[in-house]
């Protein structure tokens, strides 16, 4: 089951995510297997609002689990975080699913 989160940081935390992304990007190492895709979302300068992954896992609870180790929520980071489901259908121009 894929999920896309979105998520967007909370005011003047440019400084704060650069200093808690290597345990973000840690953390993200430990379910390489689980990341369809991930990066940083940009503002108009180029420098990071926010987050995008997705991600692949067996159930919402499994996914909620690793939300729950996620240093950018732990650390206060992200201060809007959105789940959605998703269909992933093509991943690097190749037809994964329906």
């Amino acid at each position: 089951m894929q999920f896309v989160i979105t998520a967007y940081d909370g005011e003047n935390m440019l400084d704060r995510r650069m200093e808690v992304r290597p345990r973000h990007l840690e953390n993200l190492s430990k379910i390489m297997g689980k990341v369809v895709c991930a990066g940083g979302l940009l503002d108009d300068g180029g420098r990071m609002k926010g987050s995008v992954m997705v991600l692949d896992f067996e159930s919402r609870e499994a996914l909620d689990a690793y939300l729950a180790s996620e240093p950018y929520i732990a650390e206060g980071v992200w201060a809007d975080v959105r789940v959605e489901r998703m269909n992933v259908v093509i991943v690097d121009g190749q037809k994964v699913g329906k």
